[in-house]
């Protein structure tokens, strides 16, 4: 009988075939994921939190919005890059102040470092985050993902500006 370890290689091997894909890495970012999830719903039973019997139609729009600001700021923005680099590889410059990185190094390096320069990849996370949010802190979570919401509006105002402007002057 083989070992749960040799187990585990062969299907990793089979998966990948010829590619080199982090599966190990992405493992360890999934557990992480699920002992975050499992920590948020410990904390919240045990100290006696009540979660909402729905959620409002109002909150899955902000927190949509946010979600995607949120995770296109710590994903692409330039600013944010310093919170990238020990995982991802500068590119180049898209404009809009974003910019394009690559995930480096191998194994969980690699599975963080796609994690970090992927804005739908982290957007789980994100949402994961403002729903904790919702549950513990609802007051301070809208008033956070209102003002991502502003932001959002802005660059869209923004880019719709400078495309307005673009147009007159053809």
């Amino acid at each position: 009988m083989r070992s749960p370890g040799a187990v585990a290689r062969r299907v990793v091997a089979l998966y990948e075939g010829d590619a080199r894909r982090p599966v190990r890495g992405y493992a360890v970012v999934l557990g992480s994921y699920a002992g975050l999830v499992s920590t948020l719903a410990l904390v919240a039973r045990s100290s006696g939190v009540r979660l909402p019997e729905r959620v409002e139609l109002a909150d899955v729009a902000l927190m949509g919005v946010a979600t995607h600001k949120a995770s296109r700021l710590l994903t692409k923005d330039a600013v944010t890059s310093p919170l990238r680099a020990p995982v991802a590889r500068f590119e180049e410059e898209t404009g809009l102040g974003e910019v394009n990185e690559s995930p480096r190094g191998h194994g969980v390096r690699h599975a963080a470092g796609e994690l970090a320069t992927c804005p739908f990849c982290l957007a789980i996370w994100v949402a994961t985050g403002l729903t904790a949010g919702l549950v513990f802190a609802p007051r301070l979570t809208r008033l956070v993902a209102g003002m991502l919401s502003a932001v959002a509006a802005s660059d869209t105002l923004q880019i719709g500006y400078d495309a307005a402007r673009q147009w007159v002057r053809k």
